[in-house]
């Protein structure tokens, strides 16, 4: 995630970090290739760029703009339904750490290790690393076999823990059934997760924009350049930064769980639970705050 102030007037002109341009500068490089290619035609062969005029781009421009802002509204609400369901992640292991403070703390501690290996190992389900050994960082759940969820087994491995609590008389079986509540909110954040990280925008959605916005950026400077000339290349570069950028941006906001500049920061947040529980088991060991490299923050 870019973490950085509002920016001013210096930041606007000159900013490269924490924007879309280094991911598009490709295409825009080419379109303005493309752009003085177009001007020198109307120089050459003047008569070949007599039939296209400005007007249709006007309309079909607005179409694309109206058609990308929707897109991107979608992508966006998929980044901040991953980013509220992190933040409820983070509600209900602070809510189960504080329930079971009651407890003595060489009963706790396994309880609030094992909510850590749980949130590391979510966090490397949806990144594609290797769920099974973030969750054994703090926890062993591997048996006879190893488990297709091992994030989903973390949380069945605590809520026997806490059975087991009910059984020996530590916990009674109200407390249990609060502490299963904080589970299965933590179940809920783990299904809406992997919901979103299993079904991506339609595939055929997103090809008709990237290839209306390429024809478009294609085609404009051929229809500006008998009127624009050389300026021709200043408002292609301009229309083609917005498409491109907004076109890169929605694909980067549609996998919020990702490590592109704009995802959530998972690892951080991950950090912040660990440090939670870890001292809510009395361990004065913990890793500090992740912060952001560069502004970005993984």
């Amino acid at each position: 995630m870019i973490v950085r102030s509002s920016p001013n007037f210096r930041d606007v002109l000159f900013a490269t970090r924490g924007s879309i341009l280094p991911r598009i500068l490709r295409p825009l490089l080419f379109m303005i290739a493309v752009s003085i290619a177009a001007v020198l035609v109307s120089h050459i062969r003047p008569a070949f760029l007599s039939g296209l005029a400005a007007m249709p781009f006007t309309l079909v421009g607005l179409s694309l703009s109206i058609f990308m802002s929707f897109r991107n509204t979608a992508c966006y609400d998929r980044w901040w339904e991953g980013r509220k369901l992190w933040g409820q992640l983070i509600i209900a292991c602070r809510s189960f750490a504080r329930q079971v403070s009651i407890v003595e703390i060489d009963d706790r501690a396994p309880l609030l290790e094992g909510l850590c290996g749980f949130a590391s190992g979510l966090a490397a389900r949806l990144r594609g690393n290797d769920e099974l050994a973030a969750v054994a960082r703090y926890i062993e759940i591997v048996g006879r076999d190893t488990p297709p969820n091992p994030t989903d087994a973390a949380l069945t491995w605590i809520g026997g823990r806490c059975q087991q609590l009910v059984a020996a008389g530590t916990i009674d079986s109200i407390h249990y059934s609060v502490l299963e509540v904080q589970l299965t909110a933590l179940a809920h954040v783990q299904g809406g997760c992997e919901r979103i990280k299993t079904t991506p925008p339609p595939f055929s959605y997103s090809l008709l924009l990237h290839r209306t916005a390429y024809a478009f950026c294609l085609l404009l400077p051929f229809a500006l350049a008998p009127t624009l000339d050389w300026w021709t290349p200043l408002p292609t570069f301009l229309l083609s930064y917005a498409f491109f950028g907004l076109d890169a941006l929605g694909d980067e906001l549609s996998d919020p769980f990702g490590t592109d500049p704009n995802d959530l920061p998972l690892d951080a947040m991950v950090r912040t639970v660990e440090r939670e529980m870890l001292h809510a088991c009395g361990r004065t060991d913990l890793l500090p705050m992740l912060v952001a490299r560069d502004f970005i923050l993984l």
